[in-house]
């Protein structure tokens, strides 16, 4: 997508604010002095068999996008793909998850779109607002920020398990579903209340593709404390059992060279980290003091939040796992 994009030129209008030549994700579109837009889309395949559950992560994980930025959900349009012959009680169900999901955000569905697919695919185009003095890119992360992530990670390895096993045990499912079902938007208002400085959520590139985003054009550097990462047992029980998450290798190609690991650090825990998550927790950078509170907050909120790492000025454009 990056060298497909590097032959787009860049529009010269002042009032795009975030426009596709960073990764951030969502793009911010001025209409006031202290009004703008920011709008983004998403799909996703199935991830679990029940059509209303899969529609409500589907949505879940588009409006994520916009909390990321620190916006707040107004509207949005549901893109289907869906095979000729499919059962249209089926399709309702998933759009219904997925509206349940966007009134929960306080946002509503307006409209949307199919087109016809060889497999089923849902998500959301998301508009929201935010005020264009307080956009919070993944780009501004500073020297000595801590690092917050809001979810536990290893939902990925839990859903390859599903596919390739046709089964897991409903426990192990029911934590994956009730994590990609919880959606971002109290960590992102505790982010804005305690001045984030940067912001991603974690998704198809895995930990270590949206931590290398984040280092800024090889501006500053990342490193996370291993042990600290809030990974599920589960997950890291699958990997040693020999299950891979499709997106490991994609992510290893793209971001292995920008990666130091120290020794001792536990192969499974490294590939978990490459694995592509679905509907992820927010990353949030901020001062150390705020990154407590942040924390703090959002454990009084029920939402469980981990300092898992720091910014340095020291190996830029690199992620040190140790």
């Amino acid at each position: 997508m990056a060298l497909a994009l590097s032959k787009v030129p860049r529009i010269p209008d002042k009032r795009v604010l975030v426009g596709n030549d960073t990764a951030d994700d969502a793009g911010v579109f001025q209409i006031s002095p202290a009004r703008a837009l920011v709008q983004t889309v998403d799909l996703l395949s199935p991830v679990v068999d029940d059509p209303y559950t899969f529609g409500r992560i589907a949505a879940v994980n588009s409006l994520s996008d916009v909390y990321a930025m620190g916006g707040k959900p107004l509207s949005a349009l549901c893109v289907a793909g869906f095979p000729s012959g499919g059962d249209p009680e089926m399709l309702g169900e998933i759009i219904r998850g997925g509206q349940d999901a966007v009134v929960d955000a306080g946002a509503a569905v307006i409209g949307g779109h199919t087109f016809q697919d060889s497999e089923i695919r849902f998500g959301l185009a998301v508009t929201g607002e935010i005020d264009p003095r307080r956009i919070i890119t993944n780009v501004g992360a500073r020297p000595g920020d801590k690092l917050v992530l809001t979810k536990p990670l290893g939902v990925g390895v839990i859903i390859q398990a599903l596919v390739d096993r046709g089964g897991i045990p409903a426990e192990m499912l029911n934590t994956a579903v009730t994590i990609m079902t919880t959606s971002n938007r109290r960590a992102s208002e505790a982010m804005i209340h305690w001045n984030a400085h940067a912001c991603t959520d974690v998704t198809g590139f895995g930990f270590i593709g949206h931590c290398w985003q984040m280092t800024a054009g090889k501006r500053i550097g990342i490193k996370i404390f291993a042990d600290q990462l809030p990974i599920l047992p589960a997950a890291l029980e699958l990997i040693c059992d020999g299950v891979v998450n499709s997106g490991v290798k994609m992510n290893r190609n793209s971001f292995e060279q920008h990666v130091r690991i120290t020794t001792g650090v536990r192969a499974e825990i490294i590939t978990s980290l490459f694995g592509s998550e679905t509907s992820g927790g927010l990353l949030i950078a901020l001062a150390p003091r705020n990154a407590q509170n942040l924390v703090r907050d959002l454990a009084e909120q029920g939402h469980q939040a981990v300092i898992v790492g720091e910014v340095n000025s020291q190996h830029r454009g690199t992620v040190a796992i140790a």
